[in-house]
């Protein structure tokens, strides 16, 4: 193995992840970024049903106090389906030994594959329960997902978690605990692709090509992007320490949740001329 030049690294930035202590109780970055994507992605979502623009100046089919109520549902979706499908995906035999370790989420520990099934189901469940558009529903939420990536893939590097491969790039960065190679910041190139530039993408997609009036056309570019960003992420990111490559020197698990997500959004689009 090449030796990295740990002089010509980056430093870590050495911030703490408690960002306040209260006595016993401890607020996270981690635990604030899951609370600023939410907030964000409600109030985005409010400003995309109430512009008629979008809608071929027409009522959405989903009204702002739809998304009220179903904040509540998100949340539950998002912690629950994130936990579980962490549990179930990545360390399902330690969280057995351990099971109330599960209920600890405040250490870390979430899936966006499982976070995105659980956000389905809420979704589906919500839609049927009021009546509307699944599809559209899908449009409005995802539209408003990215910039909760971007803020939790942040707070990720802030942990020093989910680092990548040793890496003799400039922008290498030589992570605590990692030992003493500089290492690719996977966590920052997944908050630019899955992020930043997917907002910007579905951003054109809804007010440039006014897609939200072609139902599962902006959730399938959302599922269909976040797939194959995390695929070429994944070449560089390390896989956890628990389940390794499944294959060779590249298959993750991370690639292979990603697969049927890449495949979905394509059917999504595809048949999103036909949808109404």
């Amino acid at each position: 193995m090449n030796q990295h030049p740990v002089l010509a690294a980056l430093p870590f930035p050495n911030i703490d992840p408690v960002l306040l202590e209260l006595g016993p109780l401890q607020i996270h970055w981690y635990g604030i970024g899951y609370v600023v994507g939410i907030l964000f992605g409600w109030w985005y979502s409010r400003r995309l049903v109430s512009n008629k623009t979008l809608w071929n100046n027409k009522p959405a089919p989903i009204k702002p106090r739809d998304l009220d109520d179903f904040l509540t549902w998100a949340v539950i979706g998002i912690i629950l389906g994130g936990r579980l499908g962490y549990v179930f995906f990545y360390d399902f035999a330690v969280f057995m030994q351990n099971p109330t370790s599960i209920f600890a989420v405040w250490n870390g520990g979430m899936s966006f594959h499982g976070g995105l099934i659980g956000t389905l189901l809420a979704m589906i469940g919500f839609a049927r329960s009021r009546g509307i558009s699944p599809f559209s529903l899908f449009d409005v939420i995802t539209a408003s997902v990215p910039i909760g990536i971007l803020v939790v893939r942040i707070t990720n590097f802030i942990n020093g978690e989910l680092y990548g491969k040793p890496s003799d790039l400039p922008w290498a960065i030589v992570f605590p605990g990692a030992g003493p190679e500089p290492r690719h910041p996977s966590q920052l190139y997944e908050a630019a692709l899955e992020g930043l530039v997917m907002f910007f993408i579905l951003r054109l997609v809804t007010h440039q090509w006014l897609k939200l009036r072609q139902p599962g056309f902006t959730a399938g570019i959302f599922v269909l992007w976040y797939a194959l960003s995390r695929i070429l992420v994944e070449f560089v990111r390390l896989p956890d320490a628990q389940l390794g490559y499944l294959a060779g020197e590249w298959l993750t698990m991370g690639m292979i949740l990603s697969l049927p997500l890449a495949l979905a959004g394509i059917w999504a689009i595809y048949t999103s001329a036909n949808r109404r």
